[in-house]
């Protein structure tokens, strides 16, 4: 057969149809069910291929799996009534074994002759009292004029009720199936907008191409292909998340994408019937982008604002829509009421604007699924439908009518598919939303200056390579990512001063967010009470101890871990965790054995802040027994030192595994599904044993990695996983997934809080052609075939790797009822460090810091990190450090070592990119010290400045340079003055500006200059003329101070000096110089 109906969908949809009588006073929208005895649906013949989906064709698709035109379809308590023609008769009667409670009846209408069929059906209609239909979709064309003529003839007809509230409850509600294609469809639209769209808008302004907003559409529509020999643009599709295995075929738009700006006639429309109109698409203002698909029938829609050179008002305005989206996301739960969403908006919007309330929209989206629009289910302020888990809404938010000051309309936009969940919304479309993406910039300084030859000025451009990744080069007309006061200043303004501004900001609001946090009068950080001391017990009493204590002798109690002490005639026991450490001396013939204890006020310790409960206790500080037996004390030591010992390295491991936890059971694939597999990867932390590949399966709640060795395995929870991480092997040895958990659990006898599964790229032994070629031929043809042979097995794994990834994160987001995204590190963004023993390359990604390819691995959550500090930032310097300080001020800073200093420029720029406060120094902090000072009194830290002690970024010269003029006795201040006087001697002799500069500000006697050269040559040749040279030169130039060569005196114009203060002039130094009437010492002394 070419249809093949899905019979086990059928009957699980139909139960849910049944269920709209038994839950009709329970449900919303199901009420008109409860006086009915059946419904009726009547498809006519379909008019147009490009007549978008009713709520009627919707119902029998949903139902069906297909759409039959010239169908009835009967539904009752008991039956299910299908009258239809011979051919789709063929196709219904699968239905017959489908295993429904409801028993399936066809009436089929022959072929040329008299039917028979159709009053069957009337008859069985006109029996019932009341039935349901959907009113506002009528059925056109000859079968459906037949149908009405059979019923029309009746004696006896049933009461119409309208019941398209009930159906579209149930077809609101999407099962697990539906949820997977409108997500799919949701990526099909964000994959277009983001890798297409923005990309497209931004040429065509950037060229100022003349096009009209109907042929963009057209171009968008192409994307996809024709589907007639025409196939989809993989180049665009393949940037996409989760579409490795969509059927494209099944993949077509909802309606032409709408394309709006200044220029159309009609003016901005936030219709979803709106369309592009043939006017030329305006190059400034608002431009509006709408883009609905659909895949298998299920559809999403998107649609953005972009805007050309923005105003103030508009950035404004903006950011208020997209933090409206934000705050409805947390409004739109199971159970809220349609009209409570809406007006909890305008609340939102009165409270940021409220003269923007006049020109919000009238309803903010409708519930979507086979159907695009819902009519009956809007987000309005007058609707009461019940918004319910499973359904999926198109969020429409926008203003529209606004006046720019020039006078003229604009409206804004954002539009995203969600779906509702028991406690949030979830967005299932993203992409181009943030300022960076949507706002463009005009470089009128470009547009004044024109070069006659463009196209020479622009290959320059992009053969500098120096064009930031967030921006187009300076030579284009439309700069993107950028705030407005950036685009105004000068193109020579550098990046170091909007850091600079936008880490002022950093600090400032982490400053507030710090005295806000600890104003409260909490005195410790993170919640960690005061110190206490511990209570151990040895024994529960006297029956308690040992037989060996009778005999009063001193008496190591290893299983209860005391020490057993004679004291004044009774055995009293200490434990161990009492005792600080024992002692043994030798006086004379006796050997003294010292037992100290741990005791309060102790001068020096860890414990010398912990206060007691009691503080009028008195306390043994120690105790000394003497005694003959030098052996017994020698034995008695060690066991006590060893006991110490083992008692501290039990309270580390339980420190240790404090965090640990224990997992709950996996729930395995069952009722004949089998689990998605990985094979042939290796796991690391390894497993104990031979190392062998196992494989990866993904089960209902987690995944399991099962050995080939015996019975070991690893299971890892959904819940437990914070990230999850693919490194692609481009650059690496290995292609790898990287699980990074919230807690750690036990792997054999370590614990573990991250867990990779690799698989090698190279492999030498792989060999496709067995060899045999390298008898016949060797050198560069054969070593190209087999670098091209390396490349497309790197390619095959990274696509392995990622598709497994990919399923990962869509079966964690559906058991968890949140996304779980795959994070990708940024290749071209990482630079090389030294975290902790070895030199590795670290990674950013969208919200970690990674070093995924050795092990210890690091996973750094940006959100955890309050201050990045960037230290031994030096001129002359070749290398930096990176400390990264946490929220958590108990959690010990990550330092990352030896960066090279070419890196620091970029390093600086991403930080401030993802918000983090950064401060740069000059020397290497004591950072234990100073967290500890943190912990014990953060409100007084916050009081005092907070981080501001550590200084701003770039400000590490400056400091530098205040520390050399006012600390000049420094133990150092010897060293770098001779470094300093050495570099300027070089700087002098070979820097010819500088020294024609400073000899146009002396009287000038140019032959002075030819003589220094002179000298310079013959004291190559010998030492000791050279020697008598430079005495006679140096004593010739004693009484006049421009007859000397000018040498010293330009480097010191270029940094600060140790003598004269920092910030003088050239002229300053030189007229300090003659007043004191020294010359300058020759090469190689002081």
């Amino acid at each position: 057969m070419a249809v093949q109906l899905n019979t086990a969908q059928f009957t699980q949809r139909i139960a849910a149809f049944q269920n709209l009588w038994t839950s009709a006073t329970k449900r919303d929208g199901a009420e008109v069910f409860a006086d009915l005895d059946g419904f009726v649906h009547v498809y006519g013949e379909r008019t147009s291929e490009d007549e978008q989906v009713k709520k009627s064709t919707a119902f029998q698709t949903w139902l069906l799996g297909f759409e039959f035109p010239a169908t009835i379809t009967l539904i009752t308590k008991e039956k299910v009534y299908f009258l239809t023609s011979q051919t789709k008769t063929k196709y219904l009667s699968q239905l017959h074994n489908s295993g429904s409670s409801l028993e399936i009846v066809i009436f089929t209408i022959p072929k040329g002759k008299e039917d028979d069929a159709t009053p069957k059906m009337a008859a069985v209609f006109g029996e019932l009292k009341r039935v349901g239909h959907i009113p506002k979709d009528i059925p056109s064309g000859k079968f459906a004029d037949v149908w009405n003529a059979a019923v029309a003839a009746l004696d006896s007809k049933p009461e119409m009720v309208d019941a398209t509230a009930g159906i579209s409850a149930v077809l609101g509600t999407k099962d697990e199936e539906e949820l997977k294609l409108v997500k799919i469809a949701g990526n099909l639209t964000s994959t277009l907008m983001t890798h297409h769209i923005t990309g497209k808008l931004e040429v065509i302004l950037d060229k100022e191409s003349r096009i009209s907003h109907a042929a963009f559409a057209e171009q968008v529509e192409s994307k996809l292909g024709s589907g007639e020999g025409n196939n989809a643009d993989m180049r665009i599709w393949s940037n996409g998340r989760g579409l490795t295995d969509v059927d494209f075929a099944s993949a077509e738009f909802v309606y032409s994408p709408i394309i709006q700006s200044r220029s159309t006639a009609n003016g901005y429309d936030l219709r979803s019937s709106a369309e592009s109109s043939t006017d030329l698409l305006a190059h400034k203002g608002v431009v509006l982008v709408s883009v609905g698909m659909k895949y298998k029938g299920y559809c999403a829609n998107l649609g953005r604002t972009f805007i050309v050179d923005p105003t103030k008002e508009q950035e404004r305005v903006y950011q208020i829509l997209v933090q409206l989206q934000s705050e409805l996301l947390g409004k739109m739960t199971d159970g809220t009421p349609a009209k409570d969403v809406y007006n909890h908006a305008v609340t939102f919007i009165r409270e940021k604007n409220p003269d923007l309330e006049k020109h919000f929209v009238k309803n903010i989206g409708f519930a979507m699924g086979i159907e695009f629009r819902d009519g009956s289910f809007l987000l309005s302020p007058k609707s009461t439908r019940i918004i319910s888990a499973g359904m999926v809404f198109n969020l429409s938010l926008g203003f529209q009518d606004m006046e720019e000051p020039n006078g003229q309309k604009y409206a804004l936009q954002v539009i995203d598919t969600v779906r509702i969940t028991r406690d949030k919304a979830l967005l299932l479309t993203e992409g181009s939303k943030t300022s960076r993406d949507v706002f463009f910039y005009l470089n009128t300084d470009e547009d004044t200056k024109k070069s006659t030859k463009p196209k020479e000025k622009t290959k320059s451009s992009a053969a500098n390579g120096a064009a930031s990744p967030d921006r187009k080069t300076a030579g284009s007309k439309v700069l993107r990512n950028k705030t407005r006061g950036a685009a105004q200043q000068d193109t020579t303004a550098s990046v170091a001063t909007r850091i600079t501004d936008h880490q002022r900001q950093l600090h400032s609001q982490l400053q507030d967010e710090g005295m806000k946090k600890y104003a409260g009068g909490v005195g410790t950080a993170k919640g960690h009470g005061e110190k206490g001391w511990k209570r151990f017990a040895s024994y529960k009493g006297e029956a308690g101890l040992p037989r060996e204590a009778e005999q009063l002798k001193i008496w190591i109690d290893k299983k209860n871990m005391s020490v057993i002490l004679p004291i004044y005639g009774f055995a009293t026991p200490f434990h161990i965790n009492a005792i600080k450490n024992a002692s043994k001396s030798d006086e004379g013939d006796y050997t003294l054995l010292r037992i100290n204890f741990q005791t309060p006020g102790q001068l020096t310790g860890k414990k010398e802040d912990t206060p007691f409960e009691d503080p009028d206790a008195t306390f043994l500080r120690s105790i000394t027994y003497r005694s003959l037996d030098n052996a017994r004390f020698e034995t008695l030591y060690k066991q006590i030192t060893e006991l110490k010992k083992e008692a501290n390295k039990r309270d580390q491991q339980k420190k240790e595994m404090a965090d640990v936890i224990e997992q709950d059971n996996l729930i395995e694939m069952k009722g004949g599904r089998r689990p998605l597999k990985l094979p042939e990867v290796f796991v690391r932390p390894a497993l104990d044993g031979k190392r062998l590949p196992g494989e990866v399966e993904i089960h209902e709640n987690g995944l399991r990695y099962v050995s080939p060795v015996g019975s070991q395995r690893i299971d890892i929870l959904f819940s437990n996983i914070k990230h999850l991480f693919f490194q692609p092997c481009d650059k690496e040895l290995i292609v790898l997934i990287h699980v990074h958990l919230k807690s750690p659990i036990m792997i054999g006898k370590k614990k573990a809080k991250d867990v990779q599964f690799y698989r090698e790229a190279t492999d030498m032994q792989f060999d496709e052609t067995g060899n045999r070629k390298r008898k016949f031929r060797y050198g560069d043809e054969d070593e190209l075939e087999l670098e091209q042979m390396e490349r497309k097995r790197r390619q095959q794994l990274n696509r392995e790797f990622k598709h497994y990834a990919e399923k990962i994160g869509e079966a964690a987001s559906t058991f968890l009822g949140e996304e779980l995204e795959v994070d990708i590190p940024f290749s071209d963004m990482g630079f090389e460090g030294v975290p902790s023993r070895a030199n590795v390359k670290l990674y950013p990604t969208m919200d970690c810091l990674v070093q995924l390819s050795e092990p210890p691995f690091i996973v750094v959550t940006l959100g955890d990190i309050e201050v990045a500090s960037l230290e031994r930032v030096q001129f002359g310097l070749k290398q930096f450090d990176l400390v990264l300080l946490f929220n958590d001020y108990q959690r010990p800073p990550l330092q990352i070592n030896t960066i090279p200093s070419a890196q620091l420029d970029a390093l600086k720029e991403w930080l401030d990119s993802v918000d983090i406060p950064l401060t740069e120094s000059g020397v290497n902090l004591n950072w234990s010290q100073i967290m500890k000072t943190i912990n014990e009194h953060p409100l007084d830290f916050f009081q005092n400045g907070g981080w501001s002690f550590l200084g701003g970024p770039g400000e590490a010269g400056d400091a530098k340079s205040a520390s050399e003029d006012s600390g000049s006795e420094s133990a150092y201040s010897g060293e770098s003055e001779q470094s300093e006087s050495e570099s300027e001697e070089v700087s002098s002799e070979f820097d010819g500006s500088d020294a024609s500069e400073e000899s146009g500000s002396f009287s000038g006697e140019s032959d002075d200059g030819e003589d220094w050269d002179e000298l310079e040559r013959r004291a190559a040749k010998s030492d000791k003329k050279r020697h008598d040279e430079k005495t006679d030169k140096r004593g010739g130039n004693d009484s006049d101070d421009s007859d000397r060569p000018k040498k010293k005196v330009p480097a010191k114009s270029s940094g600060p000096s140790k003598s004269n203060g920092a910030g003088k002039s050239n002229g300053a130094a030189k007229s300090s110089s003659a007043a004191k009437g020294k010359a300058p010492p020759p090469k190689g002394k002081r």
